[in-house]
């Protein structure tokens, strides 16, 4: 007996508190986890409606786009078109001026103010500016000067658009492309340079630069320069957009485009 007491007094001492349990335990294999259970989500509303993802507003306006097989038909797709989130905050959709048979293609970055209240492109002070530009190596719109933007209603506080709303917008400014079919391309700055030709390289290194856009089969030459709101802001350097009108002027007559003599220098 006087045995036993000493090796239980022994066993406290070292540290054991609690008896042998009927059953074996293998303390060397870990405990399973207790069962987490699931969280029941709680019933949504009918009224509410799921938000689309952007893939499916990309996909939308890539269907729209190309069932447009004209540019009537395009124009009415992207003023039914609600994919982009600026059109809720734009008073008019802004989709195109000018002559599309003249072969000459301009597309800027996004409407103004201005262009938001008129529901045309350039038809502020940049786009008085830019009359004068074009006349001066005879293009005008009401000839041979077509002019859209990449976006197509304007961000507030004229902001630069984010990438969704100019992705949600580009499948029918390619569309626009291809049916207005032009054999010259002029991009009026970075905005229209990055998300036309995917060039993120700033206007000042892509400007006076020849590069090209495919439309259909055929390579047609591109040119990106200045900005006409930047021009305004920095007139000291119009005559860096000068020598890129005149390298566009130069191309014109390779191409056998023609020119209003009467309004050129």
């Amino acid at each position: 007996m006087s045995d036993t007491l000493s090796t239980l007094n022994w066993l406290i001492e070292a540290g054991a508190d609690e008896a042998i349990a009927d059953e074996p335990v293998n303390r060397l294999v870990a405990k399973a986890a207790p069962a987490t259970p699931m969280p029941v989500a709680a019933p949504r509303p009918a009224s509410v409606r799921a938000t689309p993802i952007a893939g499916d507003m990309i996909g939308d306006a890539q269907a729209a786009a190309a069932s447009a097989t004209s540019l009537a038909e395009l124009k009415a797709a992207l003023e039914a078109f609600d994919g982009c989130a600026l059109k809720r905050t734009a008073t008019n959709t802004v989709f195109a001026d000018g002559m599309p048979q003249g072969g000459i293609m301009l597309i800027g970055e996004a409407p103004g103010r201005d262009e938001d209240r008129v529901g045309k492109p350039f038809v502020g002070r940049a786009g008085q500016l830019l009359d004068k530009m074009l006349a001066s190596i005879g293009l005008d719109r009401a000839s041979n000067a077509y002019i859209t933007n990449v976006i197509n209603w304007r961000p507030p506080d004229n902001r630069d658009p984010t990438p969704e709303e100019a992705a949600s917008c580009l499948p029918f400014l390619r569309r626009h492309i291809e049916l207005a079919d032009p054999q010259l391309i002029i991009l009026l700055g970075a905005v229209a340079a990055r998300h036309v030709v995917g060039i993120s390289d700033g206007i000042m290194k892509l400007r006076g630069r020849w590069l090209e856009y495919r439309v259909g089969s055929s390579m047609v030459p591109l040119m990106p320069t200045l900005h006409p709101a930047y021009l305004l802001r920095q007139p000291a350097h119009k005559k860096l957009a000068w020598r890129d009108l005149q390298a566009v002027r130069d191309k014109m007559q390779v191409l056998g485009l023609p020119r209003n003599q009467a309004r050129s220098t």
